[in-house]
């Protein structure tokens, strides 16, 4: 393996899970045990996927030479180049590339809210974390760069071609900031999914195991019920809708349908508003004043319906302590309830539990 030096100082922040000494940690079982991992990290959405990739031999099949061709270049050597260009790495000469060696890098890709911009179109935005080494002021390999992007990575090469260096001290927009806040859960749930000792320096994101599973059982749709309703059931009510989404739950597969009847049966026990996917402002005000007792009226520009609503209702909302969330029905229509804006993160996690598919808008 060989590693080139650059005028940067190491990133090895003692405090960070971002830093070095983390990162070999997880780099060495990776190389060592297993290339690929994917599993489930408490706060982030879906399972995250991390896989140890190296040049040349990742990108030396038929597909990968084929974007490579598509993109301008000769071989995933030049790619490789280009990436430590923008890295300020230093790059191969044609000696080093004919010697043939191997050159990894770390590929975390997870989920995580959408930027309000994002929202506009989409319930969850993806991140991608590229991670090479290198070595600052030292024959050794002692640092890394990363890269980033927030698009989807159909065409591979494409997609490490597109992506830009990312400083975790300084981001430069939304999408980034959100990413790093969600990086560093994910690194302290690789490090616990793989049982790697944390230097006891790094100032943990979260002071929960984020990978022990937590069992279903009716208390946790109690909970769910509790929080979506925000308190506002009969304690016989609750058991009942409990022990019934409970036994909904462990049904098979194959009785979808069934299931989904069952969720849309249980809102309709509560405070919920079932809209079409087209509304006016005037039936949002109406529907979330009955739902949260008292009147909402909210600032919106004219010629403005539906979604393009949500970031004014939102705000009007949140200064109330209270934000919109919806059922997700796969369909053309909306089921809304409006939550406490601090239960929201415990409902998106229980969300996934029971299966009851929730987005925020």
């Amino acid at each position: 393996m060989s590693f080139f030096s650059n005028l940067f100082g190491r990133n090895n922040d003692p405090k960070s899970i971002i830093s070095f000494d983390v990162i070999n940690s997880i780099y060495s079982h990776l190389y060592n045990e297993q290339a690929s991992l994917e599993f489930k990290v408490k706060g982030i959405q879906e399972n995250v996927i991390v896989n140890l990739f190296y040049f040349p031999g990742s990108l030396d099949h038929e597909e990968g030479n084929a974007e490579i061709k598509k993109a301008g270049f000769n071989n995933s050597y030049e790619i490789l180049n280009e990436l430590y260009k923008k890295m300020n790495i230093g790059t191969l000469s044609e000696e080093m590339i004919q010697e043939g060696l191997e050159y990894d890098f770390i590929h975390i890709e997870f989920y995580s809210e959408p930027t309000a911009e994002e929202k506009k179109f989409f319930k969850r935005s993806i991140k991608n974390f590229l991670i090479f080494f290198c070595s600052t002021n030292s024959l050794e390999t002692n640092d890394f760069r990363m890269l980033y992007s927030g698009r989807h990575f159909y065409d591979y090469t494409k997609g490490l071609l597109e992506s830009e260096v990312i400083d975790v001290n300084n981001p430069k927009n939304e999408s980034e900031t959100i990413g790093i806040r969600d990086f560093k859960l994910v690194l302290q749930g690789i490090c616990q999914h793989l049982n790697i000792e944390i230097p006891k320096s790094v100032e943990l994101p979260s002071s929960e195991n984020l990978v022990e599973s937590e069992e279903v059982t009716p208390e946790t749709f109690e909970e769910f019920i509790q929080l979506v309703s925000r308190g506002n059931i009969e304690e016989s009510e609750l058991k009942e809708q409990s022990e019934k989404l409970f036994e909904n739950f462990k049904r098979p597969a194959e009785d979808y349908h069934d299931i989904v009847e069952g969720h849309f049966e249980f809102f309709e026990n509560i405070d919920a508003w079932n809209s079409d996917w087209k509304f006016d402002p005037e039936d949002a005000e109406y529907f979330i004043s009955e739902m949260i007792g008292e009147d909402l009226n909210f600032e919106y520009p004219e010629e403005t319906y539906s979604h393009d609503l949500f970031p004014y209702i939102q705000s009007a909302l949140e200064k109330r302590g209270f934000e919109l969330m919806s059922y997700n029905t796969n369909g053309d229509n909306y089921l809304f309830f409006v939550a406490n804006k601090e239960d929201v993160d415990r409902i998106l996690e229980l969300s996934e539990l029971t299966k009851i598919e929730i987005d925020q808008l």
